[in-house]
């Protein structure tokens, strides 16, 4: 098996003492990664900027921040120096794994929206983004997060690009999009991700998602391929095979459960304060295959009892229904993730086109997430000691 989450902070900035120093000691763990010392000396002053209380962090403020009058070299940073923002990427879900990294981690998978102008930026098309709640102007990023008792923080991303945009090539090349870069679903964007923290050794237990990756049954074989558990919720009318090899939907499963199979259990906080739903699971096939099972599981609303979420469960034949509920309510971490790296450091602030400027950017973003993960994970270790000496 594969090696949770506690309440989101609504902001992860750190102290102001804290800010008024650069991150140097942080930033020189990837700094090697750009080569020379000019863009590493601008790397440094562009995740400074993405760090600084700016109530908008684009070429222009984060340039104002470090003393540049212009935005040229934040430009050259992120559109034409040399540097490997993929390596960037392993150096900051390494810094994650080492500071929040636990064996119960739970990988979350989601995608987010970026408003945006105009037709040349790379993949923008009109399309649905849950950033508006509405099909809008902008690109999607799929993101992949990492979640464990000692904080979250997104540690890998894939930008979308349309079949509208991979069927012509020369808008493409125009946006800087490569000729091998294919079409992609976000479903593949999300095994793409899963399998990078796979090699990579990333510690964690389970994996979950919203309905969009859960309803897809290929990712879900792939999962199991890879005996990796999961909590995926998905559509009211998915089907699931039975042991008798049945064919069967998900409500009909759950609507034939007796009374007293459902569990009043909590969530966690959320934004609004606790999460308490009533849960219930009911076994697809009790027959265990290598010790590994699956389920159907069911959050039920305890103020509307009509209003029911659907889950497909697959993991260890110890698995308890508790355990399925932390981990289904992990998949808020991602949102709540998401927000805070555009809060607090600018993740959809930027001014870019081009295809390798937006994952360099957003990279950079996740590092200055992933510090103030870390910084705020040392200030409540702090706490949680002086309080103990105090008692």
């Amino acid at each position: 098996m594969h090696t949770a989450t506690g309440p989101a902070p609504p902001r992860l900035a750190p102290r102001p003492e804290t800010l008024t120093t650069r991150p140097c000691r942080f930033h020189a763990r990837f700094g090697h990664r750009f080569g020379r010392s000019e863009p590493r000396g601008r790397a440094l002053d562009y995740l400074t900027g993405l760090l600084a209380p700016l109530e908008r962090k684009n070429g222009w403020t984060v340039s104002e921040q470090v003393g540049q009058v212009r935005p040229d070299s934040v430009q050259r940073l992120l559109n034409h120096s040399e540097w490997d923002e993929d390596a960037v990427r392993d150096d900051v879900r390494a810094y994650v794994v080492e500071t929040i990294g636990a064996r119960d981690g739970i990988l979350i998978g989601d995608d987010t929206g970026f408003l945006k102008k105009g037709t040349r930026s790379a993949g923008v098309q009109r399309q649905y983004t849950g950033t508006a709640g509405r099909t809008e102007n902008s690109q999607i990023g799929t993101f992949l997060a990492y979640a464990s008792s000692k904080g979250r923080a997104l540690i890998d991303r894939e930008l979308y690009i349309p079949k509208s945009w991979t069927d012509d090539r020369e808008r493409c090349r125009a946006a800087g999009i490569p000729d091998e870069v294919p079409f992609a679903t976000k479903n593949e964007h999300f095994r793409w991700m899963l399998q990078r923290a796979v090699d990579a050794g990333v510690p964690f237990a389970w994996v979950t998602a919203d309905e969009a990756y859960g309803q897809v049954k290929h990712t879900r074989f792939w999962l199991e391929q890879r005996r990796i558990a999961y909590v995926l919720a998905t559509k009211v009318n998915d089907t699931v095979i039975t042991t008798r090899c049945a064919e069967v939907r998900v409500d009909d499963l759950i609507a034939a459960l007796p009374r007293q199979a459902w569990k009043r259990i909590s969530g966690g906080q959320g934004a609004h304060g606790e999460r308490i739903y009533d849960w219930a699971r009911v076994a697809i096939r009790p027959v265990w295959e290598d010790g590994f099972g699956h389920w159907v599981l069911a959050r039920r609303s305890v103020s509307d009892p009509t209003e029911i979420a659907y889950y497909v469960c697959y993991g260890p034949v110890g698995t308890r229904l508790k355990d399925l509920v932390k981990v289904a309510a992990a998949r808020w971490a991602i949102e709540e993730s998401s927000q805070v790296a555009k809060n607090e450091c600018g993740l959809d602030h930027y001014q870019v086109r081009l295809y390798r400027a937006w994952y360099r950017h957003i990279t950079l973003a996740m590092a200055a997430l992933a510090y103030l993960t870390a910084v705020r994970g040392e200030e409540a270790a702090k706490g949680a000691v002086q309080t103990t000496n105090k008692s």
